[in-house]
């Protein structure tokens, strides 16, 4: 009986070469299966790009390398790529594109008006932008992080708006923009939303239509007297360097004119004291020869005649080399 179901012998190779085939298949398709699945885990990031991964849905850690990358595949780990590096925008008070009517102009009217330090009204139009420094807290801890963004603009900017004047919102807008970045950073900091502020941009300051022409009027007259001012700033650089030059040349001649006055003054005292001592020593002689000087300096073009003191009469005489006086101009 036994032998009745015996196979043949070719019948048992064909049957334990088709088990083997079966099985080497099963496993070939199952580690295609496995790869495939690993493979799933296996990514890559472009510059400015992160990676938040989700392990059984908690926090396991956010990639910011560029690359290739490796982790476990979903669903055990679950990834997230976000451009961390964009830079998002938000307008405040001004028309969004293709919205239109009441509801619109009532809520640009709602963003844009805002008081100021001396209790005026003023329309301020500006923008924010931002990006994600911390990709997860962005993404997982804020539910609308739009919403939170414009919230927290439209705080820090009526905060640093109502610090201020009319005046002082006019001529320092960017003082103005930078205290807004640093209280919205404060705000979002305080919120662990994970989004840094790139820039705030102040777009327009306006007065409200009643008083439009008023406070035109005043921003015009406010940029007439800069103009002046800086008209006035260029003719005094051009004016006070040439001044400095006279003044420097003046100064010049000044010193050289005492030097020579100096130099003139110590020379006659020299030749003063040199008189001085050769009239100590020959008082007559020196006293005849200051004489004769003086009167040849005095009269410098007039015929002069020495006669001693006491003598009575003067003897005429020829002078030498010279015709005599009633001869001269005849032919």
């Amino acid at each position: 009986m036994a032998r009745e179901f015996e196979l043949p012998p070719e019948e048992h190779v064909r049957r334990s070469v088709g088990r083997t085939l079966r099985s080497g298949l099963f496993v070939l398709i199952v580690l295609a299966v496995l790869g495939a699945w690993l493979a799933l885990g296996a990514f890559t990031l472009r510059p400015g790009q992160a990676a938040v991964l989700l392990r059984f849905g908690r926090h396991a850690g956010t990639i910011t390398d560029e690359g290739f990358h490796l982790t476990l595949p979903p669903p055990i780990v679950l990834r997230e790529i976000v451009n961390a590096q964009e830079v998002h925008s938000e307008e405040f008070g001004r028309a969004r594109a293709g919205a239109e009517g009441e509801d619109e102009a009532k809520r640009i009217e709602l963003e844009s008006a805002m008081q100021t330090n001396d209790n005026n009204i003023i329309r301020v139009s500006f923008s924010v932008q931002y990006n994600y420094k911390d990709p997860f807290a962005a993404r997982y801890r804020l539910e609308a992080p739009v919403v939170v963004v414009r919230d927290a603009a439209q705080a820090a900017m009526r905060e640093a708006v109502g610090g201020m004047t009319v005046d002082e919102l006019r001529q320092q807008r960017a003082v103005l923009t930078a205290g807004v970045s640093e209280v919205l950073q404060g705000i979002l900091d305080s919120y662990d939303t994970g989004i840094a502020v790139v820039g705030v941009q102040l777009r327009d300051v306006q007065a409200p239509e009643a008083v439009r022409a008023a406070f035109d009027d005043v921003i015009a007259a406010t940029q007439d007297a800069d103009r002046l001012v800086n008209e006035a700033e260029g003719y005094r650089n051009e004016v006070l360097p040439r001044a400095r030059a006279e003044a420097a040349e003046l100064t010049a001649q000044a010193e050289a004119h005492r030097e020579s006055v100096v130099a003139e003054a110590t020379g006659e005292a020299t030749r003063f004291r040199a008189i001085a001592e050769e009239y100590r020593k020959a008082p007559a002689v020196t006293e005849k020869r200051l004489y004769l000087e003086t009167m040849e300096a005095v009269l410098p073009k007039v015929e002069k005649v020495i006669i001693e003191p006491g003598t009575t009469s003067v003897v005429p005489y020829l002078p030498i080399g010279r015709e005599p006086r009633e001869k001269k101009g005849q032919p």
